[in-house]
Order: structure tokens, then C-alpha cells, then sequence
């Protein structure tokens, strides 16, 4: 795949709010209603066999806050911390394990949070150790590891290895220390590259680097500069993120607010110029922010037509169920969804009591499943074949989304996509705003508060 020119007025035109899918339905359907007692059913189904695994441990610790985040964290320099939350995390594992079939194996395993790095090298051993202990861990196991660099020793990566990760993401944003500082995370440019050094010394696999664009001061001619610099890493994989602003649900974002963040028209400017720059360096457009080298085999899996897509982004791991433990943390299977207290006093306490932390959830019908697979493989393959499609799911394809087809003219007509009588396939212009071509097939939407999502560039 060569470099990939970007139309900036069809971005426009398309910037709407939407879900990422990384669920359908997408979490905002969860409720805390959901029947207890069909979704343990569900989940005793799922372990009538022994199907792969993928195991997510959300670590949520960070000593301070970097004002753009938008994840579930707990703010701390109290390292003790960690090992109180240990404790309830082998809490968890010890009522959720008995439930799972013996034989399943784990083939993929993520930590992130938080700052996974936060725990000291001897808590990283002690939770490996918890993992060894109630899991089969596959040989070919894909584990990967969220690191900040600046708060990363030897000691920390030595143990990660030990438990078995091969796969490691950092968190940069921008190199500008202007930007840096503006959002309250300050790592200097030669941090980030002496802890990649350490990373690959320790014989890492594989490595992602986040950026974001949309922060503050954040101009094109900057963030190409730290393009070029992060690009002398590198990296297999990048993930580059547009900063969502939602200060309603995230207050700390308001802080941002005083400093110059950019307008929608540069921000737009900064998009272009990254996935040009990036597919011009021959990295692969794998779509939803990913970036990968052709030899990559996240490039690979979407080439073969076997990526997947869940709550940690792209997987090649497909048809894995995911078991998610500590706070907020969302499990998967085929047909449930189940989401952890987000608060850890109130996941704490359903553990003391015995309790599964459950909070909210999803019992899936017949049509969610359907739509589910349709929006799965069409942001992994960026196409769909009717009669392949209509061979796994059971029904006539073309017929039962005859409404959602329809709807696409638009699409097809500002150049996103392409349609035959059997298939329909993504342009390059489309793999940019694969969201929205997804957003066709989703039941829920209408109605949906605006609010509720980030746009979809």
C-alpha cells in the first residue's frame, strides 16, 4: 500500500459523532438492569467448551494526571497501593476462574490502565505469578504491555518478560515540550528513546507508540517534527489518536481549554499531513487510528482477511472470548457483555463480600449478533462479501440489510465505496471514515444523544 492522499472536504462533510466499535452494541447500551442470572447462564455456556482466551487486567494507577486522558485512572504517589489492589485481584480471580473450562487456553494477554508500569518489578512478578497459577498460557502467546517511560527501571521490563509479554505500547503524545507541558506530561525526547533502547535489549517483539493530534499548541510544522523523530525509532506499529475533547465527562479536559487548542481546520491540517506522512514511510493504513509496517502482523492479519477488533483496538486473535479483571474492566463473549464496578471502593466491596464486581451489562439478541459480524468485518476486511456473509450468518445478506444497503448511495457517490450486486468494498478515501460507513449498519443510533460519542475524525 502505497501513500495515501486525504480528502479534507469529505472529512468535513463526515465529521459527525459516532462510535468507535470496539463493541456492538457499543457500550453505551450496557445497562445495570441486565438479568444476573441469564448472563452467569451465558457464561457457563461459553465454558461448555475450551475456547481460546484473552485475558485484559486493568491496572489503574497513575502518579499524576495528564490533562487530555480519557481513561479510567486513579491518581497516586502512594505505591502501596498497588499491593492492596493485587489483593483484590487474586480475590477475582479466584471466584471467577472455577467457572471457566480447564482446558481453555490463553492466547493473548494485555495489560493497561493506568500506568501498568506504575507497579514496582516485584507486583508485576507476584500478578504473573496469579496469571500462571489459574491459566493455561498458549506457547504462542501475544501479551502485550502499556509503558510509560517515566516510570520504567531494567527491573520492570525484566519481569514483564518473565511473565511472558513479548508485545509493548509507550505513550509519547508529542515530543514539543510546549505541548508537553500545556498538558501536564513532561518526557523528554531522549527518555522515550533510551527505554525504547531498554525495550528492545529486553527482547520485546514488538513495539506501538501513541501519538495524539488535536492538543494544544499543536501546529503541523511541530508535530512533524516529532513524526520524524518518533519515525527514527522505528516503531512496528503506531497508534495515533485524535483528542477527544469531553470535558462533560472527563472535568480535568476543561483545563485545556485556557491554552490554544487547535481549531477544527488545523486539526484536520494535522491529520492529512500524519496519515500521508506515515503511508508515504511505508507504514500500512490498517484503519481507526492503526498504523503498521507491511511486515507486521497486524498488516498481515487484515491482508488475510483475519483481524479482529474488541475492546483493546485491532487483535489478531480472533475468536478469542475476553475476560477482563479489575475495576471498570469489560469482558466479552459471544453472545454477553459485562462491565466491572468503575469505582474501586465499590469494586473492593463486592470482592470482600464474595461477590462477582459485575455492574453493568449486555445479554445479546439474534440481530445484535448479526450486526455485530457485519460491522466486524467490514472495519477489519473494509469490505463485505454478500454470499460469504450470507454462509456464516445464516440468512440471506443482501435481503436482511436491504434498508441499510440502500442507504449507502451517498457514500458510494462521495467515493467512499464501491457496490456490486455480491459485494461492497472500502476505498482508500473510505478507510479514513470507516466509522460512519458502520454507522449505517448500527440499530441503536437513532436517538442517541450527540454527546454520548467523540466525532469520528
Amino acid at each position: 500500500m502505497g501513500k495515501l492522499e486525504v480528502n479534507l472536504d469529505l472529512i468535513k462533510k463526515y465529521n459527525v459523532p459516532g462510535p468507535r466499535y470496539t463493541s456492538y452494541p457499543p457500550a453505551t447500551q450496557f445497562t445495570e438492569s441486565v438479568a444476573w442470572d441469564t448472563l452467569r447462564e451465558r457464561i457457563r455456556q461459553n465454558n461448555e467448551t475450551p475456547r481460546d482466551l484473552s485475558l485484559y487486567f486493568h491496572l489503574p494507577f497513575c502518579e499524576a494526571l495528564c490533562w487530555f486522558c480519557g481513561c479510567t485512572t486513579i491518581i497516586t504517589t502512594q505505591h502501596d497501593q498497588a499491593g492492596h489492589y493485587l489483593g483484590y485481584l487474586a480475590k477475582e480471580l479466584a471466584l471467577v476462574t472455577p467457572s471457566l473450562h480447564p482446558q481453555r487456553q490463553v492466547v493473548q494477554l494485555h495489560f493497561g490502565g493506568g500506568t501498568p508500569t506504575f507497579f514496582r518489578a516485584h507486583e508485576l512478578r507476584a500478578l504473573g505469578e496469579l496469571i500462571h497459577k489459574h491459566f493455561r498460557l498458549a506457547p504462542e502467546l501475544e501479551a502485550g504491555v502499556e509503558i510509560d517511560p517515566r516510570h520504567c527501571t531494567h527491573d520492570q521490563l525484566t519481569a514483564l518478560r518473565e511473565i511472558g509479554f513479548n508485545r509493548a505500547s509507550i505513550g509519547v503524545q508529542d515530543n514539543n515540550p510546549v505541548v508537553q507541558k500545556a498538558v501536564h506530561r513532561i518526557q523528554p525526547r531522549e527518555l522515550t528513546a533510551e527505554v525504547v533502547g531498554w525495550i528492545r535489549a529486553a527482547g520485546f517483539q514488538s513495539l506501538n507508540i501513541d501519538l495524539i493530534y488535536g492538543l494544544p499548541y499543536q501546529t503541523v510544522d511541530s508535530f512533524a517534527r516529532t513524526l520524524d523523530e518518533i519515525l527514527e525509532l522505528s516503531p512496528d506499529r503506531f497508534a495515533i489518536f485524535s483528542y477527544a475533547h469531553v470535558p462533560w465527562i472527563k472535568p480535568a479536559q476543561k483545563i485545556l481549554e485556557k491554552d490554544a487548542l487547535p481549531t477544527a481546520e488545523v486539526k484536520l491540517d494535522l491529520l492529512k499531513f500524519t496519515i500521508e506522512k506515515l503511508t508515504a514511510e511505508g507504514y500500512r493504513y490498517v484503519g481507526m487510528d492503526h498504523f503498521a509496517k507491511d511486515t507486521d502482523e497486524l498488516a498481515v492479519a487484515q491482508e488475510q482477511k483475519t483481524l479482529q477488533r474488541n475492546f483493546q483496538g485491532y487483535s489478531t486473535r480472533g475468536g478469542a472470548d475476553i475476560y477482563a479483571f479489575g475495576m471498570s474492566s469489560i469482558s466479552q463473549t459471544d453472545g454477553v457483555y459485562w462491565q466491572n464496578e468503575k469505582e474501586l471502593p465499590a469494586y473492593a466491596a463486592a470482592l470482600d463480600a464474595g461477590r462477582w464486581p459485575h455492574a453493568r451489562g449486555y445479554v445479546m439478541n439474534d440481530d445484535d449478533k448479526v450486526r455485530r459480524r457485519t460491522i466486524m468485518r467490514l472495519m477489519c476486511d473494509l469490505s463485505l462479501d454478500y454470499r460469504a456473509m450470507s454462509r456464516d450468518l445464516g440468512l440471506e445478506f443482501p435481503k436482511y440489510f436491504n434498508r441499510e444497503l440502500a442507504s449507502l448511495d451517498d457514500l458510494e457517490a462521495d467515493g467512499l465505496l464501491r457496490r456490486t450486486d455480491q459485494a461492497l468494498s472500502v476505498t482508500d478515501a473510505g478507510r479514513l471514515l470507516i466509522r460512519n460507513i458502520a454507522m449505517r449498519f448500527d440499530a441503536y443510533l437513532p436517538g442517541v444523544k450527540e454527546r454520548r460519542f467523540s466525532r469520528t475524525i
